[in-house]
């Protein structure tokens, strides 16, 4: 249960899958973690660190750390960098890798940018358009960073701290999986049935309707469906096919896949973070994560801990086919390559595959967007929720808030009470205009300040 948001087991060792922070400033979302979970929500301390170079450097970057963990000759270099691209900046800024150049200085990009970027997304920085810095780096430079380390804590303007990090969050016992799992059994105990390993097969329409879905070789009418299957499987289990323009644009949406491999170690207190970030060129591996830091529940045996290894890769490639074994063995290699495990204190571990765990932002998202949204608007009664389901990179706060979203559309047409909401207003750049009540629209604007960002191709 949860899809992504699930907790694998392996052997009564528990994991998430990528690490899922419980972390809302919506109080609708948080409302019903607290009444489907209650007292076995815990609080955890956030940390996580950059590792380069077998050093932890602070996230995000603090000048004093990085200057010691760097060494003096190094981080002189860095400042040199700085210097020169101050007086010889980079024109124009296009993409990535000039922006942040450019403010950080090349050396400090290859260092701490270049290598997690492209591990995750799969493309040069090059490529990648220069806004995503714009707005994830939100006016960091190395001068700022500077001054607000060494600027006495009471001498600084508040209005104008970069807010980049919350130093702690709620997280299931058991991880999320636990949230879906308790989900269901309520759902349940109220009459409902919940249809497991069911793959969906086709989806019946005609001009104005949706009509049935076919899934596990049984067919379920209804007069209102929720989809969080991704677009494109979405648009091709479609009977009878849609219009070309509609099938076409299936095509326009692709996805960075993931899998994390996680191991069993001999051992505990290996490093305090939640998950680091593994900023070294000379392994595949992007993070990895600390489950027993998460929750000690996570990991049941004494003197043990359980690391998640995660690989951003596209499904299909050469890491994607690799075997269990093969990818169990490779990450017990990069540890030990890494310095952070011996190799022989790798007990056991196993592999979760992940597809489509990130849509892609490309040149023609966009369009096929448009054309899906033109579709729905001919049939009323299909809404499309969540991540995949509407090709829109978020967190698990914004998924659940669209899937609520959905469910008080239905009950406004059964009743004829209450504002409709358009879903694809929910998180993004600009305001949020739609009908509803006050409280609504604030708790919307919160929702678009805690959403991760996307890079965007070039095109």
């Amino acid at each position: 249960m949860g899809g992504i948001s699930r907790t694998a087991e392996y052997k009564g060792y528990l994991f998430d899958i990528g690490g899922h922070r419980f972390f809302t400033k919506v109080g609708l979302v948080e409302k019903m973690w607290v009444d489907v979970l209650g007292g076995d929500f815990i609080s955890r301390p956030r940390l996580s660190r950059i590792f380069y170079k077998r050093k932890f450097f602070s996230y995000p970057l603090e000048p004093r750390n990085a200057l010691f963990g760097l060494g003096v000759f190094e981080a002189a270099h860095c400042g040199l960098s700085f210097l020169w691209a101050q007086l010889f900046p980079q024109k124009p800024e296009a993409d990535f890798e000039t922006w942040v150049s450019n403010r950080f200085g090349r050396r400090l990009f290859k260092i701490f940018f270049e290598s997690y970027t492209e591990k995750v997304w799969g493309m040069s920085c090059k490529n990648i358009q220069a806004e995503w810095a714009a707005q994830r780096i939100k006016g960091l430079s190395l001068y700022s960073a500077v001054k607000n380390a060494l600027l006495p804590a009471r001498n600084q303007d508040k209005s104008t701290v970069i807010k980049t990090l919350i130093h702690e969050f709620q997280y299931p016992r058991r991880g999320p999986g636990m949230m879906w799992q308790r989900t269901r059994e309520i759902l349940e105990a109220g009459g409902s049935q919940v249809v497991m390993n069911a793959s969906v097969d086709r989806i019946f329409w005609e001009p104005g309707r949706i009509l049935a879905v076919e899934a596990g070789g049984k067919r379920y009418e209804g007069a209102h469906f929720v989809s969080s299957l991704p677009i494109r499987e979405l648009i091709q289990k479609l009977e009878p096919a849609p219009p070309p323009e509609l099938l076409s644009a299936a095509n326009d949406f692709n996805y960075r896949d993931f899998l994390t491999v996680a191991l069993i170690i001999k051992g505990t207190d290996l490093f305090p973070d939640n998950w680091i970030y593994i900023h070294e060129p000379g392994v595949q591996v992007g993070r990895i994560q600390n489950f027993g830091n998460w929750s000690p529940e996570m990991v049941p045996e004494p003197n043990r801990s359980c690391l998640g290894l995660e690989y951003f890769c596209f499904e299909g490639d050469g890491l994607w086919n690799k075997t269990d074994a093969e990818l169990v063995e490779l990450g017990r290699q990069e540890l030990a390559l890494l310095g952070l495990v011996k190799a022989d204190d790798v007990l056991d571990g196993c592999v979760v595959r992940m597809p489509k765990a990130y849509p892609v932002y490309d040149s023609v998202y966009k369009r096929g967007i448009a054309a899906v949204q033109k579709f729905l608007a001919e049939v009323p009664n299909l809404q499309l929720v969540g991540r995949n389901g509407m090709h829109r990179y978020n967190n698990q706060d914004h998924s659940m808030l669209t899937a609520m979203l959905a469910a008080r559309n239905i009950l406004r047409d059964v009743t004829g009470k209450g504002p409709r909401y358009d879903l694809w207003r929910v998180n993004v750049d600009e305001e949020y205009h739609e009908g509803g009540a006050m409280q609504e629209e604030d708790e919307l604007r919160k929702l678009e300040q805690t959403q991760p960002l996307v890079p965007t191709a070039i095109r």
